[in-house]
């Protein structure tokens, strides 16, 4: 059986051709893999491996022939820049000289589409010989390979969406359909005007509850953006709607094309079951393999070999959901609270998203879920502020998932072997904590931002093991607060935080200054605490920041 190549050139053009790319100039005909994904950054220049594939964003004209011999020299097999490109005779000798493959990005697509599209198109297979396989004859789990059959038997663009409406997969000839189909494409997703209306005139009710294709009159959604009627199925695994596929044709809908439809609707399902199946086991070799070489056991060694990333020096991250105290209590990362919404689920999209967006500009890097904590290891370049550069990376990320997921992530130091991996996610981890916990009020941190709320965080568990409570002046006031219910507590923490300023104090508490230096002198005849004596102000700090209930 012959198969389309899975890696390479020729395969990018075929599918991302009609909507995204075009060939500018040079042979993109390159025989093997493309090796991975990198961002071109002129300040910041990521670990490029070999026949890479290069994305020139924002690089200007006069820029681009030094960037395509640079980018041939270190053995990339193409360009990616933005379209049109105004060719020149230096462009074109430069191209020459490189032997590389020149691609114009459509204007109305952008670089996060396009490198999300790509990083699914080039995914390598960890799970073993999978393009033996085959399901109907095309490979096993290709969805790409999938909708293109099934658009030649309709001759119709098709494409093959979750139950979210979500684009997995979609033939050639997109250009043929209309606005909104190339829009569907670009975002690879349905837009979310369009799915509301198909809710509303029940289109999704009606294709999840029958097993014959469903016609959509592109005059009953209400747009000029859409002019072609759309077919669609429902694709499913038993009782369970994986899916479903959309063609977008002219034309009655006849038995033959129906038989088709309900045919293509089954193997599909087959693939699409492939693809589940194979991202589960994918997902648990890269667990395995990110959980050995952070333990630092005697498999640790081979295992960043596996993962690309021996040799070489690793920052580690770690992310999670920022905890939130309904009870009062402090929990630990690895078990995050009920309620906290640190579910597996959500620690899975971020890990996935965290995996998708470091590997854009390191693509050997691994991402996976650890112990409750999505742990990234990240390749480097040793003397280039690796730390910060990492740091930079996760503030991205968090930029861009915004306040949907309250995301933290704590940054370790540079391991250069693996004893240094594991002390760098050693850091990591408890940076993270801090982060977590609301102390450091930042979304990401290294050590040397957190270090004095790590050390006191540690002395707290320390204190909390050997059943330590608070004492003297504190002890007092604690027990005064509670049988009484007030805040004089309270009031003394917002005194010491505000290094006595009455005022500060005062306002953070939301009272008149007068109130608070009330509130002081009857902490004092409570307590026994003498506030003008430095000494004893610093055993109340200690005490209220590690042995008070928080």
């Amino acid at each position: 059986m012959n198969q389309r190549p899975r890696a390479n050139l020729g395969r990018v053009l075929a599918d991302l051709g009609d909507s995204l790319l075009e060939l500018v100039a040079g042979d993109p005909a390159h025989e093997g893999e493309i090796g991975g994904i990198v961002i071109h950054d002129p300040d910041d220049e990521p670990v490029q491996p070999p026949a890479a594939l290069v994305l020139g964003v924002g690089v200007p004209s006069a820029a681009l022939p030094d960037l395509v011999r640079d980018a041939g020299r270190q053995g990339a097999v193409g360009l990616i820049i933005r379209a049109p490109v105004a060719m020149s005779p230096t462009l074109d000798a430069a191209v020459r000289e490189a032997g590389l493959a020149l691609l114009g990005l459509r204007r109305g697509a952008t670089w996060s589409q396009l490198t999300a599209l790509l990083r699914s198109l080039l995914a390598e297979d960890d799970i073993g010989p999978a393009e033996a396989e085959s399901i109907g004859g095309l490979p096993s789990g290709d969805l790409f390979a999938v909708a293109n059959a099934v658009g030649a038997l309709l001759d119709a663009p098709v494409t093959i969406e979750d139950r979210s409406s979500r684009v997995l997969a979609f033939s050639g000839r997109q250009d043929e359909a209309d606005s909104s189909r190339v829009e569907t494409i670009i975002g690879r997703q349905v837009p979310e005007r369009y799915a509301k209306t198909l809710t509303e005139l029940g289109v999704f009710r009606e294709l999840y509850r029958e097993h014959r294709p469903v016609v959509v009159n592109p005059a009953d959604l209400g747009a000029d953006a859409v002019n072609k009627q759309r077919v669609a199925i429902a694709v499913r695994a038993g009782d369970e709607v994986l899916g479903s596929i959309w063609a977008a044709m002219d034309g009655e809908v006849t038995p033959e094309r129906s038989a088709v439809l309900q045919d293509s609707a089954k193997l599909v399902a087959l693939h699409m079951l492939r693809v589940r199946a194979g991202a589960d086991v994918q997902r648990r070799l890269r667990t395995d393999l990110v959980s050995t070489a952070l333990e630092g056991g005697v498999g640790a060694r081979d295992a960043l070999s596996r993962l690309g990333l021996a040799g070489t020096p690793v920052v580690v991250l770690a992310a999670t959901l920022r905890a939130e105290h309904p009870d009062g209590l402090t929990h630990s990362p690895a078990q995050p609270a009920a309620g906290t919404g640190g579910g597996s689920g959500d620690l899975e999209r971020v890990a996935d998203a965290l995996s998708m967006h470091l590997s854009a500009s390191a693509p050997s890097s691994a991402v996976a879920v650890v112990g409750g904590i999505a742990y990234g290891l990240l390749a480097v370049v040793a003397g280039s502020e690796p730390e910060e550069r990492a740091a930079r990376l996760a503030e991205e990320f968090c930029e861009r998932v915004g306040s949907r997921l309250p995301i933290v992530v704590g940054i370790g130091g540079v391991g250069d072997d693996v004893r240094g991996v594991t002390e760098s996610r050693e850091t990591a981890t408890r940076v993270l904590r801090v982060l977590r916990e609301g102390h450091a009020g930042q979304r990401v941190a290294r050590l040397p931002d957190v270090h004095a709320q790590s050390l006191l965080l540690e002395l707290r568990d320390l204190a909390a093991a050997r059943g330590e409570r608070p004492v003297g002046p504190v002890a007092r006031l604690l027990a005064y607060d509670e049988h009484n219910d007030s805040d004089l507590t309270q009031t003394l923490e917002a005194w010491l935080d505000a290094l006595g300023d009455v005022r500060a104090a005062a306002a953070a508490l939301f009272i008149h200054p007068n109130t608070l230096r009330y509130r002081l002198r009857r902490l004092e005849e409570v307590s026994g605490l003498d506030i003008a004596d430095p000494e004893q102000r610093f055993a109340a700090m200690v005490q209220l920041r590690i042995l008070a209930p928080r």
